[in-house]
């Protein structure tokens, strides 16, 4: 508990601090609201709210399997074939840099079900890290110990399986916490995009709301409830690589307890 300790007193510090601005140069609610009255309004909202959090979740989770079964069996071709990695690979760095914003509404367009256009979004976003990570787990092996397989007449996909796959995990784990939050990035941004045509009711579909009614402490407590989000996904996905790997893998070990 006392690597999170520093961090809970820098929030503090910086939330009275926050208050205290507002407070004493009566900052207009409009403008920026103080922390006491963004709570009071996640509390006073939180029917609204947590309704829409739990569509974010849902857009968030699902396009996150999405990207780690595509992203894990995407590293396992490019493995096997140099060739497909060279073919394929430029292709993946292309969805990586093309903005979604951009290709958000066609997606919406073409894909009728509101839902499943989000996570095409979101695993658009999220799916770059899985592959890239992954793969470089996988090529990432002690050329000694592959010889070592051969030499003892180890199949392909026992080489694979027994030697590369352990390699990898924590290339895999250490792009899973950042594909967690660009899948939470993804869902957002789809869900703006979605929200302007009027199928949207996610938490970015109720920061839209709140900006045109110009209910500033509804869209932080929004924001609030976003931004904790992420941290509890990267702090979920740590805890995961902290379970796989603490027991055998230096990375875990030096930094045990840490996420």
């Amino acid at each position: 508990m006392k690597r999170f300790l520093p961090p809970t007193i820098v929030a503090i510090v910086l939330l009275g601090l926050w208050q205290w601005w507002v407070t004493a140069f009566e900052i207009p609610v409009f403008l920026v609201p103080s922390p006491v009255r963004i709570a009071q309004t996640l509390v006073a909202d939180w029917a609204l709210l947590s309704g829409a959090l739990m569509v974010t979740l849902k857009v968030t989770f699902l396009s996150l399997v999405c990207s780690v079964v595509l992203g894990v069996a995407v590293a396992f071709a490019f493995v096997q074939s140099r060739w497909i990695e060279t073919a394929f690979f430029p292709y993946a760095v292309l969805l990586q840099v093309t903005p979604i914003v951009a290709i958000a509404p066609l997606i919406i367009i073409w894909v009728q079900s509101p839902t499943l256009s989000l996570v095409i979004c979101a695993t658009i976003v999220a799916i770059f890290p899985i592959i890239a990570n992954t793969t470089l787990g996988l090529r990432s092996v002690n050329p000694g110990l592959v010889s070592l397989f051969r030499m003892n007449g180890a199949s392909r996909w026992q080489t694979l399986i027994r030697l590369r796959v352990p390699s990898a995990l924590p290339y895999f784990f250490g792009g899973l916490r950042i594909a967690s939050g660009l899948s939470l990035i993804g869902a957002v941004v789809a869900e703006f995009v979605a929200g302007t045509g009027g199928t949207g009711t996610g938490l970015a579909y109720q920061i839209l709301q709140a900006g045109y009614q110009l209910n500033i402490p509804r869209m932080f407590a929004a924001l609030a409830l976003i931004a904790a989000t992420g941290v509890l996904l990267f702090v979920l996905m740590g805890w995961l690589s902290h379970r796989a790997l603490g027991g055998w893998h230096e990375s875990a070990r030096a930094t045990d307890g840490a996420l």
